[in-house]
């Protein structure tokens, strides 16, 4: 039986200061640092075969919080997507302590928002009105300027763990993802089943594992979330 466990990063430094962050490469708050060490405490005896991550510093760093307090990582290598063939041509000796391999994919990106990135969301609604930065947000399928729908974050993020995470959870693994509020809401929304409606309802609190043990034909046996109360909105 293969496990999943989706890992939301921890309050980010424009979270705090209620900007749309979305691409913007911003690091943790120290808020974000301590749901970081909360999320870390909680998987501290899970053991995992391989983990996934954005190419955005926050995911990442909260992902390595997590592994330097883990039992069972004693020590791991990332695998950048667009170069893979730079660090998948070799066959470890037997000798080899073996390494964790964190894979990193800007298709786990955050939802790009566009022309609304590093915009204070408050200034946001007196410039282009309340409803219309609401719909903005929270509609499935309709994008900010120049920016992705969650529909279109679906588009990336979901064929990406069809092809590369499913895999290995159908061999049996346990797979740790940190990433963000929108590419994890995608994920779980094709999990779980979810209609659009429902997944927009859908809050994910940040520095919260979300473990889900899975058959080979990726249905859910047991779900469970650890720990909660983050501060991090959906954004």
């Amino acid at each position: 039986m293969g496990r999943l466990t989706l890992v939301r990063h921890g309050q980010s430094i424009w979270n705090l200061q209620n900007r749309f962050t979305g691409w913007i490469d911003v690091s943790l708050s120290r808020h974000g640092m301590e749901e970081a060490g909360r999320a870390a405490a909680l998987l501290s005896e899970q053991r995992f075969d391989v983990a996934f991550t954005s190419a955005l510093l926050r995911a990442q760093d909260t992902l390595y919080e997590i592994l330097k307090h883990n039992f069972w990582c004693d020590q791991y290598l990332r695998v950048h997507e667009s170069g893979s063939d730079w660090y998948e041509h070799f066959v470890p000796d037997n000798g080899d302590r073996p390494e964790l391999r964190i894979y990193v994919s800007d298709r786990l990106n955050e939802r790009y928002y566009g022309d609304l990135q590093g915009m204070n969301k408050d200034k946001a609604r007196e410039r282009f009105g309340a409803e219309q930065v609401h719909l903005w947000r929270r509609s499935y399928d309709t994008p900010p300027p120049n920016g992705e729908s969650l529909a279109m974050t679906a588009d990336r993020a979901l064929p990406y763990f069809r092809s590369r995470i499913v895999p290995r959870l159908q061999r049996g693994e346990h797979v740790l993802v940190s990433a963000h509020g929108n590419s994890l809401r995608a994920i779980i929304m094709h999990l779980e089943g979810m209609t659009p409606a429902q997944i927009l309802h859908y809050e994910l609190e940040t520095g919260a594992p979300h473990i889900y043990d899975l058959d080979a034909e990726m249905r859910i046996k047991e779900k469970r979330i650890l720990g909660g109360g983050g501060q991090g909105d959906r954004t």
